[in-house]
């Protein structure tokens, strides 16, 4: 559904069309092949940064509103996502917004529905919509000053997806369809924010037997090629549902 540009006409339409009083924000995670990325926003006249962001339509269920967000950011459709917390402490949006008239919409007290996704970075086309002036991935180790309460949010995001790191395969949606075993530990060492050892790493990952090795390997000159794997995707499912169980 496309709301109208005009603030006023929009106000109107949020309140016939959606949902009082909830709102959703999603961190949107991507992989650059060195480091954890974040999708951020910046709303037109507005110098602090912020998290894709929507409500709900009266004809949604939550899963079916932030699937739409984040298709609408990203123009990918079918990726993980994963609802984490919701944040409802008083005046954490209202504040931000007090230069609007007070009937606006978007004055309301709002509770937050936070989701974190993972995306392959290089499949997604950022867009911009009419309330934004920017939309960009940032470095998690370098985030601009975020609005609203918006770095706690992304910090509960990140400190969820490392827990899941503890008994959740993490990559299907972070690297290429093929890779190699350092380009996955460099993905959990930015994950993690840390350094893992290199033979441990190996050891465990193959030991979830949730890959496929295949013969050939990848040309980089003179250089020892690396061996490719893929992720055997039942087995990866199903480790989804049953876990790992291990910790890093």
């Amino acid at each position: 559904m496309i709301f109208p540009a005009d603030p006023e006409e929009q106000s109107k339409a949020f309140y016939e069309y959606c949902l009082p009083h909830i709102s959703i924000d999603s961190v949107i995670f991507g992989f650059s092949g060195a480091a954890l990325k974040v999708l951020l926003t910046k709303l037109n006249g507005h110098d602090e940064w912020g998290l894709p962001g929507g409500y709900l339509l009266k004809t949604e269920n939550l899963d079916q509103a932030a699937y739409r967000i984040l298709e609408q950011r990203t123009g990918v459709s079918r990726i993980f996502l994963e609802q984490f917390k919701t944040f409802g402490e008083i005046g954490r949006s209202e504040a931000a917004l007090s230069y609007m008239p007070e009937h606006f919409w978007h004055r309301q007290r709002f509770v937050c529905v936070g989701y974190y996704a993972l995306v392959n970075y290089q499949n997604i086309s950022i867009r911009v919509d009419e309330i934004s002036e920017a939309c960009e991935w940032k470095d998690v180790t370098a985030m601009p000053e975020l609005m609203m309460d918006h770095q706690l949010i992304f910090e509960t995001a990140l400190g969820n997806l490392r827990q899941q790191l503890n008994y959740k395969p993490i990559g299907l949606n972070l690297l290429p369809e093929e890779f190699t075993m350092p380009e996955l530990q460099k993905l959990y060492e930015a994950i993690l924010g840390k350094c893992v050892h290199r033979g441990s790493f190996q050891r465990k990952m193959l030991g979830y037997n949730i890959l496929i090795r295949h013969d050939r390997s990848r040309n980089i000159g003179a250089h020892k090629a690396p061996i490719l794997y893929s992720f055997d995707i039942p087995k990866y499912h199903e480790a989804l549902r049953r876990g790992l169980r291990e910790e890093w």
